[in-house]
């Protein structure tokens, strides 16, 4: 077996890579940033498990109903189902790796969180993300000591290596591999094997918008995109409520702050009104974030003035004890006092439901690559319950590598391609291809009006009308800075091949919000406001056709976005949506 090239080293790829270290795998782990800059130290809230320790008679049952209800039964039932089950288990892993998860004489406390009637997120304070990620950092310490991870901080994904099928498999093209590039020293290198993909979600389309890390570029997803790889539920992207602007990015406020006694409210005849109790009482503050974030909307609409966050009412000792971290982040970045001080909030881009589609056992439609994580599409179905996020993002790396084990990548290889120790000896590159170069004004520009533009046809009530605006407005920006039949180079970048599919990949977010005439979750359409099984309860399926194989020698022209509708596979059966 050969080396397994991991992109990203966050919980996922931690994940896949102590699991394929545990079985005496030798894998590469590849990230922009170390481990500890992951986007993954920056989760809050906690992680949800039916381990019951707080009496309530939870089951891992009606955590499998709470997320497939949360997701507005869009998700693969089967996968839900093995995520729930084996979560139990994986928090008590991650305890006995040390991570110190509230307890209180070794009982874990859980708490309250969004869509959720029971207990069933194990937490530590504010900072859960930061403490899980630390425990599975020293553990993969232990393997990189040993031999079994090679890290490659600070390098980035620049292509995969794709092989022409020998027969097997039904002919299929397979991901021999990856090139990446040492950002310090700009030099590339060949890796060869299995890939499995576990870079974060699609933070970089939309920039300054997310509360994502900006370190989440979204490149990895639009080099998958240019070769045909099927993308899943992209339409449904989540927007938190609770959120700040910063520099650079959205602050978000932790749902732990509501499960812990926060309110929200407006202004209305003078008078404080908490709009989620009264119009949501079964779920006050923790109903599911979409439905927040619409009533918020609404309320903007409707003229009312600000949201605000009132965390006033809540005790030292909650503040001690479990919101220590996120008291003193909003004091730092706000110079406000939450304990003494409403906190003006409104709803920012979170999280991706959408992403890169996987089967049941994490398979892409092709064969030896493999995706986790949030750049996967898999578990949350049209909205993602709070706590599931690092749920799925440990179990998924965990499937992944099994598959990536499975895989058997005993195929001939053409003579371009040349092999590299798995220590990173320096390889060139057979063409001058690849993009690696810090950013023209002119790409920094074109990014940032992406982002405007898909923010304004993806937006938390959207209609066909401002889908087909935006639509309209990607078209001009392809052509605007990507068509090759124009000669003022300096006013266009048709260079930069990944920013063309990051904009291509943009244009199949709003061509899926388009197709898919309903309303259901964290997508809601005043022209079709009513929820459509019959029709739509079914997988959004987006994919890039005609084109070339990736690099240099594809033309706009000859691309096209496709846009289906898959049958969801109903519980307890085996989905073969993607390679073996």
């Amino acid at each position: 077996m050969e080396c397994v090239n991991i992109i990203g080293a966050g919980l996922a790829g931690l994940s896949a890579a102590i699991k394929l270290a545990g079985r005496g795998t030798a894998c590469n782990l590849i990230s922009l940033q170390t481990s500890e800059r992951a986007q993954s130290v920056l989760a809050e809230g906690g992680i949800n498990a039916a381990v019951d320790t707080m009496g309530e008679g939870d089951h891992w049952r009606e955590h499998y109903i709470d997320t497939m209800r949360g997701g507005a039964d869009l998700a693969d039932g089967y996968a839900v189902e093995n995520l729930t089950r084996h979560a139990p288990e994986i928090v008590q892993w991650l305890v006995n790796l040390g991570a110190p998860l509230e307890n209180e004489n070794g009982r874990l406390i859980l708490r309250n969180f969004g869509g959720q009637k029971k207990k069933r997120t194990a937490y530590a304070k504010s900072s859960t993300g930061k403490i899980i990620m630390t425990a599975l950092i020293d553990k993969a310490r232990e393997y990189e000591d040993s031999g079994y991870i090679a890290r490659f901080s600070h390098h980035e994904l620049m292509d995969f290596n794709i092989m022409p099928g020998n027969g097997g498999q039904g002919n299929r093209k397979y991901c021999a591999g990856v090139m990446i590039r040492d950002i310090w020293t700009g030099k590339y290198l060949n890796l060869t094997g299995p890939v499995i993909l576990a870079s974060g979600g699609l933070n970089g389309l939309f920039p300054g918008q997310t509360t994502g890390s900006v370190w989440n570029t979204g490149n990895a997803a639009a080099i998958a995109f240019s070769y045909g790889i099927e993308f899943g539920n992209l339409e449904f992207s989540q927007y938190h409520p609770t959120t700040v602007q910063i520099p650079g990015k959205r602050l978000l406020i932790s749902e732990a702050a509501r499960g812990e006694g926060g309110r929200l409210y407006i202004t209305r005849n003078g008078a404080k009104y908490y709009f989620m109790e009264e119009s949501y009482p079964e779920w006050g503050n923790l109903a599911p974030r979409d439905i927040i974030s619409r009533e918020m909307e609404k309320s903007r609409l409707n003229g009312y003035g600000p949201v605000y966050l009132d965390m006033t009412g809540l005790d030292d000792e909650i503040w001690k004890r479990k919101l220590d971290d996120l008291r003193k982040e909003l004091k730092y970045y706000l110079n406000i006092d939450p304990a003494k001080e409403a906190i003006q909030v409104s709803p920012g881009i979170h999280f991706f439901m959408g992403g890169i589609l996987v089967n049941q056992k994490h398979c892409t439609n092709m064969n030896g690559l493999y995706a986790a994580g949030e750049c996967a599409c898999q578990y949350h179905g049209a909205n993602r319950l709070g706590g599931n996020s690092m749920l799925a993002a440990l179990y998924g790396g965990s499937v992944a590598a099994d598959s990536a084990l499975e895989f058997d990548n005993n195929h001939s290889r053409d003579g371009n391609t040349r092999k590299t120790d798995r220590d990173g000896k320096e390889t060139e590159s057979d063409e001058k291809k690849y993009i690696g170069y810090i950013e023209s004004a002119a790409e920094t520009a074109c990014i940032s009006k992406l982002g405007e533009i898909l923010r304004s046809g993806l937006g938390i009530i959207r209609d066909e009308i401002t889908i087909r605006a935006a639509l309209d407005r990607i078209d001009n920006l392809l052509n605007k800075y990507f068509d090759n039949r124009r000669d003022d180079i300096n006013n266009n970048i048709n260079k930069n091949n990944i920013l063309r599919y990051k904009i291509l990949l943009g244009k199949a977010m709003l061509s899926s919000a388009l197709e898919r005439r309903e309303s259901r979750g964290a997508h809601f359409r005043t022209d079709f406001p009513s929820r459509d099984d019959t029709r739509f309860r079914k997988t959004t399926v987006a994919r890039l056709k005609n084109q070339d194989g990736g690099g240099n020698d594809k033309s706009v022209k000859n691309e096209r976005i496709e846009i289906e509708f898959r049958e969801i596979p109903e519980r307890g059966t085996e989905n073969d949506g993607g390679a073996g």
